[in-house]
C-alpha cells in the first residue's frame, strides 16, 4: 500500500447520514485494519498542517494514518457515539478537560503518561499550563494540537492616553479608568452582552482572582455548595458593580461579537477596553488595519484584585485543542507514535508559528521574534509560559446542560434580574 496520506471529509450531511459515516464507513476496525485514522475538524489551514505530519509519519511507519474531518456542529455527537464502536478513530481532536474526562471516565482513552514518561523530551516540549488540561486524576490523555488562546486585556493606546491613562493592573485602577473615561465621553469596556460567554470571562477570571483555581474545580468536580463558595458570590457581585458604574455602558446587551461590531467599537476609539481572547487580533486585522498596523492596540493581562487568593499571572480561555488515542485502537502504538513525532516536531511548530498561531511548546520565542505581529506572539507566549494555571473556559469544561444554564444566569445577572445568590441557588440545583 502506498504510504501517502488519505484525507476524507464529513461535512453538512443529515445527522443520521453522518452518523453512519462516522461508525461505519466500510473500515474493518478502529480506523480501519490497515490505517490509523485520525479525526479533526474541518480548518483548512490547521488540516494542512496535519496533513504534512501524517505524510511525514506514513514514510517511516507500516501502518499509514489517514485524515478525516468534520464540521464543527454535532461532531461531538458524532464522536460519542463512534467511541465505543467497532469503527471508532485511533486519533480524535478534543478540547480537553471536562471535554476529554468523560471520556477517560468512561475508559474510552488511552493514557498516555507512560508514553511521555518514556519521551521526556517531548513531554517537557509543552506549557506545563496547557498540557495539564488534557491530565485528569493525574494521569495525561491527551497533548496540545494546536496554539494557545488566553483571554486578555485589549485596549486603544490613544484613547487611554488621551485620558491620561496606563493600562489598569488592579481592580482597584479599573474602577479609577472607568470613571475618568466616563467623564470624558468614552465608554469605559466594550462588552458584547448579546452573548453569554464573552460575559463569561469577567466572571471567570474575577472568581479566579478571588479565590484561586480550586474555586472552579470544585464545580466542576460537582462538590455541593460549589457554586455558593463566597469567591464565587463576590464575583458576581463585582459583575454587577461593574454594570453599575458605567463600565460597559447602557447598550452592551445589544453588541454582537460575531458581526464583528464589538472589535470596531475599540478600534474606532469609542470603547477604551476591550476582554476578549488572542484570536481578536485576527478580527481586528480583518475588519480594522490599520488600527492594528499603527500600533494604536495594545495589551495587557487582567488586572489583579487587591487581598484575593487568586494568582494575578494566572490566565483563563482556550488553553489549546488536543489530540488524544481510542483506548481501544488495534493501532494504539503506531497513534502514539504519530503524536509523539508530529505535535511537537520542529516541522510541525514552525508551520503553526507560519499559520500566525501561538504553539503550546517551550523555547520558540526566536521564531516568534520573527513571526507577523511579533509582539503580541511573543507577549501571549510569555503569559502562558509564566501562568501558573491556564482554567479553561468554563462554558467548555462544563457539562452542555450546565454551561448553558451558566450562561443563561450569567445575562440575567448582568443587566440584574437575579441576585448573585439566586444564580448560585439555580445552579447548586442542577
Amino acid at each position: 500500500m502506498s504510504r501517502t496520506h488519505r484525507t476524507r471529509v464529513i461535512g453538512s450531511t443529515s445527522l443520521a447520514l453522518s452518523l453512519l459515516l462516522a461508525t461505519g464507513c466500510g473500515t474493518s476496525g478502529p480506523g480501519g485494519a490497515d490505517t490509523v485514522q485520525v479525526w479533526a475538524l474541518e480548518d483548512a489551514a490547521v488540516n494542512e498542517i496535519v496533513e504534512r505530519g501524517i505524510e511525514a509519519h506514513n514514510a517511516s511507519h507500516d501502518v499509514p494514518a489517514e485524515l478525516v474531518t468534520f464540521v464543527n456542529d454535532a461532531y461531538k455527537q458524532r464522536l460519542q457515539v463512534a467511541l465505543g464502536s467497532p469503527n471508532a478513530p485511533d486519533v480524535f481532536f478534543n478540547w480537553g478537560g471536562g471535554n476529554l474526562a468523560q471520556y477517560a471516565d468512561q475508559g474510552r482513552v488511552l493514557d498516555l503518561t507512560p508514553a511521555l514518561d518514556d519521551n521526556p523530551g517531548f513531554r517537557d516540549a509543552f506549557l506545563p499550563s496547557v498540557l495539564d488540561v488534557a491530565a485528569i486524576d493525574g494521569s495525561y490523555y491527551g497533548v496540545p494540537l494546536l496554539g494557545v488562546q488566553p483571554v486578555v486585556m485589549y485596549y486603544n493606546k490613544p484613547v487611554l492616553a488621551a485620558a491620561g491613562l496606563q493600562p489598569p493592573r488592579t481592580l482597584a485602577e479599573l474602577h479609577e479608568a472607568i470613571d475618568v473615561l466616563q467623564a470624558d465621553g468614552v465608554t469605559p469596556i466594550v462588552l458584547p452582552g448579546a452573548q453569554g460567554w464573552t460575559q463569561l470571562m469577567w466572571f471567570s477570571y474575577l472568581v479566579d482572582r478571588i479565590g484561586g483555581p480550586d474555586v472552579f474545580q470544585a464545580i466542576v468536580d460537582e462538590e455541593e455548595g460549589a457554586w455558593r463558595h463566597p469567591a464565587v458570590l463576590e464575583a458576581m457581585e463585582a459583575c454587577q458593580d461593574l454594570v453599575d458604574r458605567g463600565a460597559f455602558g447602557t447598550n452592551f446587551t445589544s453588541i454582537d461579537y460575531d458581526n464583528g461590531s464589538a472589535s470596531t467599537l475599540l478600534a474606532t476609539g469609542e470603547s477604551a477596553m476591550f476582554l476578549m481572547g488572542s484570536w481578536d487580533l485576527a478580527q481586528q486585522m480583518d475588519a480594522n488595519p490599520e488600527f492594528v498596523e499603527n500600533g494604536d492596540l495594545g495589551f495587557t493581562s487582567f488586572p489583579a484584585v487587591e487581598g484575593g487568593a487568586g494568582d494575578p499571572d494566572a490566565i483563563v480561555g482556550n488553553p489549546s485543542n488536543y489530540f488524544s488515542v481510542n483506548s481501544d485502537s488495534e493501532h494504539a502504538d503506531a497513534a502514539t507514535d504519530f503524536l509523539v513525532e508530529t505535535m511537537a516536531s520542529e516541522e510541525y511548530v514552525a508551520e503553526l508559528i507560519r499559520e500566525g498561531q501561538v504553539p503550546a511548546v517551550e523555547g520558540i520565542e526566536d521564531q516568534l521574534q520573527e513571526s507577523d505581529h511579533a509582539e503580541f506572539a511573543t507577549f501571549t507566549h510569555a503569559l502562558v509560559s509564566e501562568a501558573p494555571t491556564f482554567t479553561q473556559s468554563w462554558d467548555q469544561a462544563l457539562p452542555p446542560a450546565a454551561a448553558e444554564a451558566m450562561l443563561t444566569n450569567l445575562q440575567l445577572l448582568f443587566i440584574g434580574d437575579v441576585t448573585p445568590e439566586e444564580f448560585a441557588e439555580d445552579m447548586e440545583q442542577r
